[in-house]
């Protein structure tokens, strides 16, 4: 979908529909002035202001657009960059459905932070999860173009909004459309090659490790989980790095890239596992953030790791009781080959420690638990560096999503203990998603390192009025602000 300013007079703007906002309360629309409709729509019940709310005129008087559509804001005073961003999911779901093709949004007021929002929000809601499907009428449907007019906004700074809009959401897209690929599709080799295409494209260097290669290193804690299938593993690494800002920083993004995960010989419930092609929702963050990145140019040097494999039955897959060497020297004994993806990121996360990063932020659909914990609103998180975390959490807020702090208290490490190793991959009963978190923190210490772990947070089970069913592309907005926000 296009998107663009819209410099026009309101009045004689053509397109399918034209857009507004109106709140419960307190001023209307400066379109909605010069007439009663809106009055009567409210009068008549019809609209009334509610969130998400819409309702739709058809060839308005004195408009040159075929239909006028008012769409809810709830409380004026409530409304910040999230409505916005679900709003504009709203609005474009909304008007594909009804068969429009081009639309202008118009806006009273020219807070760029706002129309940023909203353009992603219209772009991340035109996205759909039916790629596969052969239906022929499946396209009828698809809004080509949006236009943002804001009358008296400074067009330069309103154009540039736009933009950055633009960027954040196809890339989170990418990361959705990564996600969404099924298994015999999207392999580690595959995925490889598509982040590999995508350096290529935004100017990245780019170096894919392979299983040959990361054996010479030492990784024996991410080859453990690859050797029971016959699609080889990657370490992906794709580096960002803008000469001449004096940043000494290295910000390193590290995902899960399990492209599917069938538990290993600790095998998965039958029930559900057809959704485990997403258990690579972290690689596809990193991959979608790097994306951004590239574009957006910020003054930090940063990393993208994707440590990816699958997690297949065979008779050379990894068994329950196997001690595995990982990169850092450190021997894990393996208890459950269910609890794959913190072995391949203690590999990838001391390999990112060697290579220089300062900071280090990990993305991974790691624990059941964590849903358990938080629902499906917030990412759990957590970390060894409070300021790193905190400075996380305020680009997150920025971006729109969701993160709570969990514990990380000394005593939860206590939980892994094992008679023949350094340590399990798994702890006890309880604290699930914490005791994951600190055998990562393992191979992360000393750098200042979070942890994000996005398991429930990742798929959407049911479509939402402002985004489709499957995969959401989360943790992509939070990565890319958090660069942009950066300070030395």
């Amino acid at each position: 979908m296009q998107v663009q300013i819209e410099t026009s007079s309101i009045e004689k703007i053509s397109a399918d529909a034209l857009a507004v906002i109106a709140f419960e309360s307190g001023s209307d629309p400066k379109i909605a002035e010069q007439s009663g409709w809106l009055a009567d729509l409210r009068s008549s019940g019809e609209f009334t202001g509610k969130l998400y709310e819409t309702a739709v005129l058809y060839r308005p008087e004195g408009l040159a657009a075929k239909r006028l559509v008012v769409v809810g804001g709830g409380k004026k005073e409530k409304f910040s960059q999230v409505e916005a961003r679900r709003l504009g999911g709203v609005l474009a779901r909304a008007l594909k459905s009804k068969g429009v093709r081009t639309a202008v949004l118009v806006l009273d007021e020219g807070d760029e932070t706002l129309v940023s929002a909203v353009v992603e929000g219209a772009i991340l809601g035109v996205w759909e999860a039916d790629k596969y499907k052969t239906d022929p009428k499946k396209n009828e449907k698809h809004l080509d173009s949006l236009r943002i007019a804001v009358p008296g906004g400074d067009q330069q700074n309103l154009a540039r909004a736009v933009e950055k809009g633009r960027i954040v959401a196809e890339a989170q897209n990418v990361s959705r459309d990564l996600v969404n690929e099924p298994p015999n599709r999207l392999t580690p080799a595959t995925l490889a090659e598509a982040a590999e295409a995508m350096c290529a494209e935004v100017g990245l260097e780019c170096e894919l490790l392979d299983e040959g290669e990361m054996a010479k290193l030492g990784m024996g804690a991410l080859l453990g989980v690859a050797q029971g299938s016959s699609n080889p593993p990657f370490l992906i690494v794709m580096k960002y790095q803008l000469a001449g800002t004096g940043v000494k920083d290295h910000l390193a993004l590290v995902g899960k890239g399990v492209t599917f995960d069938t538990g290993g010989i600790s095998i998965k419930p039958s029930e559900g596992m057809e959704k485990m092609k997403y258990d690579m929702a972290g690689a596809g963050a990193v991959i979608g953030a790097m994306r951004a990145i590239a574009q957006l140019k910020p003054a930090i040097t940063v990393t993208g790791y994707v440590a990816t494999v699958e997690n297949m039955v065979s008779g050379n897959a990894q068994r329950p009781g196997d001690i595995v060497t990982s990169l850092s020297g450190k021997t894990i004994e393996v208890l459950n080959t269910d609890a794959e993806g913190r072995l391949i990121l203690a590999d990838a996360v001391t390999y990112a420690n060697r290579h220089g990063a300062t900071h280090i932020i990990d993305a991974a659909t790691l624990t059941g638990a964590i849903g358990v914990a938080l629902g499906h609103h917030n990412i759990g998180a957590f970390t060894n560096d409070q300021a790193l975390f905190d400075r996380f959490l305020t680009s997150a807020r920025t971006a729109g999503e969701k993160a709570w702090q969990l514990p990380m208290d000394e005593e939860y490490k206590d939980y892994l203990k094992s008679a023949f190793a350094d340590l399990p991959n798994i702890g006890g009963r309880y604290g699930g998603s914490i005791t994951a978190a600190w055998f990562i923190r393992e191979f992360a210490d000393p750098t200042p390192w979070v942890h994000l772990d996005i398991a429930s947070t990742a798929w959407l089970d049911d479509a939402k009025a402002w985004m489709a069913k499957g995969p959401t592309g989360v943790a992509v907005r939070s990565f890319v602000q958090l660069a942009l926000d950066w300070k030395p």
